[in-house]
């Protein structure tokens, strides 16, 4: 989903109703950053505050995430919190004998299991990969990709029409019963729309039927899911938690590349935008990794606020430890994210953190209002002023090479602690992490 993708970032075509709401009702980062062009990646940093590189998650279907790893479901089922995991997962297998999805099933990949349920999570309603937006389990582009709630345990009811839909209806159940049980809980919400194959229903096309047919599921797929997130916060007011729950929204990666012909084939139908942001998924220029970003926290923050300052998706688990009053030095793991709270709560005018980017052959390094890019692994940089130039089209490398020289040493410095990590879980998962036939090159195509 692209930063543009939404009424509240200008977008006026795509209707989003609900989620411009949550903006104006909550805090609104106009600088959320995923920590990686792609989704498995992405996800990894969620769960764990470390970039994914440090995991050994380097792209799509590359890596899973390792059990030596302490991901946030696991620490706060510690601390009584219930822990549901609800729609894609991509980090790992979910199956060692039934044939499913990418890598699933397949005798030769049975060191990719690695389900949400050995990972922190009670309670799941999950899939490996890619599934259709609308019709889940039907017309599917890869090998037959299942929900599973546990080891072999797959759904068969209540699986016809939106997926978005799908999801919540298992999603709403979970945090009744937390609620009725009297248990704080985490629901991990990942939708697939609009990942391909994208679909919308009919009605949902019909409120698009000005536009061409890729449009038109497109935005009604997109429109889809943001009625259910107007559906989960209208819960969550009746429930009577609203006020003391973290509700977070972002994206894992920037929107797809257009192109690949109509139907609902990967590929095909992808007409996110990014706003006026250079590349898109796949690429560490803005457009590949700045993705909305919203909370709303109504105790805490009952007012609309802007956020200017960078964040990024590793930034939830310190955040949320943060919240419990959890002692950062307790956590025995390298965290490249950071506590919002001093951002969030007013105390700290800006980040006082670097974040770097690593995917495939690029690097990235944003300080501040600064980035530093390199498309040929620091050959050569780039060096932008966002605050000034957001589209990434004015190279300062050549007049400001002090402050390029700073910032790169300091993703230097950066980067070798990363790739001590990475090292270290590829040496844990075994050299079998590198027969994977699905990891991807720079263009985002499979490579053997």
């Amino acid at each position: 989903m692209g930063w543009g993708d939404t009424g509240y970032n200008g977008n006026r075509v795509l209707r989003t109703p609900h989620l411009d709401e949550m903006a104006r009702a909550g805090v609104q980062f106009n600088r959320f950053y995923a920590a990686a062009p792609v989704c498995s990646p992405t996800r990894g940093s969620c769960l764990t505050g470390r970039h994914p590189y440090r995991l050994g998650i380097t792209y799509a279907n590359d890596g899973v995430l390792l059990a030596r790893e302490i991901t946030l479901p696991q620490l706060l089922h510690a601390r009584g919190y219930a822990t549901g995991h609800f729609g894609k997962w991509h980090l790992g297998t979910l199956s060692r004998t039934r044939l499913d999805s990418n890598r699933g099933g397949r005798p030769q990949w049975t060191q990719f299991y690695a389900p949400p349920w050995e990972r922190g999570f009670e309670t799941c309603f999950s899939t490996e990969s890619q599934i259709p937006n609308w019709d889940p389990m039907k017309d599917q582009a890869v090998a037959p990709t299942h929900y599973f709630t546990g080891a072999d345990q797959i759904v068969t009811d209540n699986l016809e029409g939106d997926d978005s839909r799908v999801i919540m209806d298992r999603a709403i159940p979970f945090i009744r019963e937390s609620v009725r049980a009297g248990r704080p809980f985490l629901a991990v919400i990942w939708f697939h729309t609009p990942h391909a194959p994208v679909v919308a229903g009919p009605a949902y096309r019909r409120r698009y039927g000005q536009q061409d047919e890729d449009h038109q599921h497109y935005y009604g797929a997109v429109t889809a899911l943001d009625e259910q997130m107007g559906r989960l916060r209208a819960e969550l007011k009746a429930l009577g938690i609203e006020g003391n729950t973290m509700l977070w929204f972002t994206s894992d990666n920037g929107p797809a590349a257009k192109g690949g012909g109509p139907g609902p084939l990967p590929g095909g139908r992808q007409q996110g935008v990014t706003g006026d942001l250079k590349g898109r998924k796949g690429s560490l220029h803005e457009g590949g990794i700045r993705v909305p970003g919203i909370l709303v926290w109504p105790d805490r923050y009952p007012a609309h606020r802007v956020i200017e300052s960078p964040a990024v998706t590793s930034d939830y688990l310190p955040t949320v430890m943060a919240v419990l009053g959890v002692n950062r030095a307790t956590i025995p793991a390298e965290l490249d994210g950071i506590d919002l709270l001093p951002l969030l709560d007013g105390r700290q005018p800006r980040r006082d953190a670097g974040i770097g980017f690593e995917s495939v052959k690029q690097f990235a390094y944003i300080d501040g209002d600064y980035k530093l890019y390199s498309a040929d692994r620091g050959q050569t940089w780039e060096l932008y002023n966002l605050a000034a130039d957001r589209g990434e089209n004015k190279d300062l490398a050549a007049t400001e090479p002090a402050r390029l020289q700073d910032m790169e040493q300091r993703f230097t410095r950066w980067r070798a602690s990363v790739t001590r990590d990475k090292e270290a879980a590829l040496a844990a998962f075994g050299a079998e992490s590198r027969k994977n036939p699905f990891i991807m090159n720079a263009e985002g195509k499979a490579v053997k």
